[in-house]
């Protein structure tokens, strides 16, 4: 719809205008980016093709110009003889015919009423409070320890980290004097009670935290047979349990803050963080309840969702739900039969997550390591599971790829 109407963060009417950080992260493997960004040039991305042809020095991540990439993604759309580009806004969507949704997180208040009557109420948020995930080979039991709030739910559904007063004061004080991301104005309207940052908590005293989302009440700590000051929850993130979420921790303290000071918790010293907390405008849908595998809306099967409404984080990750989303379309229009995308891909993970992540506590994630399936045999060092996680991905995306070939 831009230039004619602009949205709160755009300053152009480009496509492709990036309006937060000009990093694609990691190129370096076997990092989880990089294997997503391996996968995406194997497929030809345009966005990763004309991400490499506008890149800038970044060490081992993949930075562009900002403006050299939206002009070279707005070129090649607009010179494709099969794409017409209408500059306006949609306020509705087709009634039939194959039609993909890829708004964004700034999805205009018109179309997003629309989406919200065909999703029905409460699966369409406008928000993005986001807690940390840490790996389970990372963290300590003890002195973590499993327990669910009086007894309630499995034994193994949450980890929890006590804290005495003590530490619980340390922790409460480091928080208000954490170095935070500033946000944008309009994102200050965010900040309501049922999802406040953990900072924006603390000050509202320092021990409001203790009675919010720390609080020890139901939990019995084994090793005192006492109940803590307080407590950090953490939730199953997957189902293999390799990734942990930091229950009520959501946070826009720097990355850098956010492990500093979650490190000096008991049994997270050594915590290794699959995802950062992060507090943004963000419209995304409730994917697992609402998506059918090949990303088509239940209650609208002709409406194909993509990009970062789906409920996914970041340039590449949005890139890659778009690129499986074409594919998918492509292949109807063509009579073709679907695709299941393997799991142990970084595609394939991504997708996982849309698919089987509880709805109840679903929340977007950028990839990390904990969406992979979990490995087979030994407990691996971290060097070790990242590379082996990286061949298995690229052996199996090769053999995807044979099978679908000789399907068609």
């Amino acid at each position: 719809m831009r230039p004619r109407r602009s949205t709160e963060a755009h300053s152009t009417g480009r496509l492709a205008e990036l309006v937060c950080s000009n990093s694609f992260k990691s190129d370096r493997l076997p990092s989880a980016p990089a294997i997503l960004k391996a996968e995406l040039r194997r497929f030809g991305s345009l966005v990763l093709d004309v991400g490499d042809r506008s890149a800038v020095p970044a060490g081992s991540a993949l930075a562009v110009d900002r403006d050299l990439f939206a002009r070279g993604i707005t070129a090649r759309i607009e010179k494709e003889p099969l794409i017409e580009v209408v500059r306006d806004e949609a306020s509705r969507l087709p009634d039939s015919g194959e039609t993909i949704v890829a708004t964004g997180p700034l999805t205009s208040a018109p179309l997003a009423e629309t989406l919200g009557s065909i999703t029905g109420a409460g699966r369409l948020y406008f928000y993005d409070a986001i807690s940390p995930v840490v790996s389970d080979d990372s963290i300590s039991s003890p002195p973590l320890f499993a327990a669910s709030r009086y007894g309630k739910g499995g034994a193994g559904d949450y980890l929890n980290v006590p804290l005495d007063e003590k530490t619980y004061l340390r922790f409460v004080d480091s928080i208000l004097a954490a170095e935070l991301y500033p946000v944008h104005e309009f994102e200050e309207s965010l900040f309501f009670d049922g999802c406040l940052p953990i900072e924006e908590i603390a000050r509202r005293g320092r021990n409001t935290l203790a009675f919010g989302p720390m609080k020890p009440v139901g939990l019995i700590d084994p090793r005192t047979g006492k109940m803590p000051h307080a407590v950090i929850q953490l939730r199953r993130e997957n189902r293999e349990g390799t990734a942990w979420n930091l229950v009520g921790c959501q946070s826009r303290m720097r990355r850098g803050e956010q492990e500093r000071i979650f490190r000096t918790l008991p049994g997270l010293e050594k915590a290794e963080f699959l995802r950062y907390g992060s507090l943004h405008r963000n419209t995304y849908l409730c994917s697992p309840a609402l998506l059918e595998d090949d990303l088509t809306l239940k209650q609208a099967p002709h409406i194909r969702i993509a990009g970062q409404i789906t409920g996914v984080e970041g340039y590449l990750e949005s890139t890659t739900v778009g690129l499986v989303a074409g594919i998918a379309a492509s292949r109807r229009l063509a009579g073709l039969p679907p695709l299941r995308w393997p799991d142990e891909t970084a595609v394939g993970a991504l997708l996982r997550h849309l698919r089987e992540s509880d709805a109840a506590t679903f929340q977007p994630t950028n990839i990390h390591f904990g969406l992979f399936p979990r490995l087979s045999g030994k407990k691996r060092r971290k060097r070790e599971r990242n590379e082996a996680i990286h061949a298995r991905a690229a052996a199996r995306l090769e053999s995807f790829l044979s099978e679908t070939a000789a399907r068609r």
